[in-house]
């Protein structure tokens, strides 16, 4: 009886061992099948978002007649033609004998069309029945750089993109200094009505543009006289952005105060512990801050549109595409060309610092 026992508790331990395996295998297994899931609608998604980008490019690199030929395959390519006795013999692939061959039409016809073989020009026409419109053209890469260049030298892209640079940078550093020093005195300092100043700030996230343009219009035009000048656009940046000041000031809260109390045990006062202390801890939030406007300077165009209107040499690029895309309407493939030459830059900021700003962003708590 003593041996059974022994032999059933030993089953039963075997037996529970090889549960726990299975249960480990299959838990595995659905992580797996997780990942999977998740890492392929990652992919489907991303894939969605950049099918207009790779379109644009691949479109930004046809001619005029590829862009707008229904037929055309999605890569840029060409027609090849035959050059024969002063003409140019478009090249099809035509079925003969059950063969597809690459022929050089001679003479079309609509019921028979003459061929000629590119390889031996010696040998006798091909006379081929059938409707030669029905037939596929041979076509070979055709890829056109000089789009570039054309869209490049037709609206000065040079002083466009000087004037959304000057624009962009001149407003991020001046928000920057408003919204940290203001971010600081909201995160660190006690002051009567701190909290109403700063709802009521905060408030102001939710304001419509279009409440204010009206006004803002007619105070900057009218009253000073600052239309089809830069002011309008950058003297309201260097008082700050209500959201900039919230992200940084979340971000301030996050540095611990002892390091602020041994600045002011060394003698240093608010003005320096900001500077020395506070600004270096604070670099991520200050690059996300920085990106943003930057960001949304470039993109800007209906603030550029309505104050510099009369100073064309003012246009920053955003106002340039737009006339661009009324002079060459006709031909998408310049039109495409441009538009990825003005995302160059942006998009060679984003990517070297993108670990800096991902991490502001993830500190803070605060997505965009």
């Amino acid at each position: 009886m003593a041996s059974v026992t022994s032999v059933q508790k030993t089953t039963e331990r075997d037996l529970a061992r090889v549960t726990s395996i299975d249960v480990k295998t299959a838990r595995r297994r659905r992580n797996l099948l997780n990942q999977f899931a998740i890492t392929l609608l990652a992919v489907i998604l991303l894939s969605i978002y950049l099918m207009p980008l790779a379109y644009g490019g691949i479109t930004s690199l046809k001619t005029s007649a590829q862009a707008s030929d229904s037929r055309a395959p999605i890569l840029p390519m060409s027609t090849t033609a035959l050059p024969y006795e002063g003409r140019q013999l478009d090249i099809y692939t035509v079925p003969i004998d059950g063969e597809m061959l690459e022929l050089a039409l001679l003479r079309a016809g609509r019921q028979s069309s003459t061929f000629i073989n590119p390889a031996d020009l010696d040998a006798e026409p091909i006379e081929w029945e059938g409707n030669w419109r029905q037939l596929e053209p041979v076509r070979e890469l055709d890829v056109q750089w000089s789009n570039y260049s054309r869209a490049w030298n037709a609206i000065r892209f040079a002083r466009l993109l000087g004037n959304t640079m000057m624009y962009a940078l001149v407003t991020m550093f001046g928000t920057l200094i408003a919204s940290s020093l203001t971010a600081y005195g909201f995160a660190r300092f006690r002051f009567p009505g701190k909290n109403i100043l700063f709802m009521v700030l905060i408030s102001t996230i939710i304001l419509p543009p279009a409440v204010t343009l009206v006004p803002t219009y007619a105070f900057f035009v009218n009253v000073l006289g600052w239309g089809g000048s830069w002011l309008p656009l950058i003297v309201p940046q260097m008082f700050g952005n209500a959201y900039n000041v919230f992200l940084l000031r979340q971000y301030f809260l996050t540095i611990p105060r002892e390091l602020e109390e041994a600045a002011y045990i060394d003698g240093a006062g608010p003005f320096r512990t900001f500077i020395s202390i506070i600004l270096p801890q604070a670099m991520p939030a200050l690059t996300a801050v920085a990106l943003f406007h930057f960001f949304f300077a470039w993109n800007d165009f209906f603030g550029p549109l309505i104050y510099l209107a009369g100073s064309r040499d003012l246009n920053p690029i955003t106002v340039g595409l737009t006339e661009f895309n009324g002079l060459y309407s006709s031909e998408p493939n310049l039109i495409l060309a441009a538009a990825i030459i003005s995302m160059i830059l942006p998009l060679a900021i984003f990517f070297m610092a993108q670990r800096v700003f991902i991490q502001g962003i993830v500190i803070t708590g605060v997505d965009k």
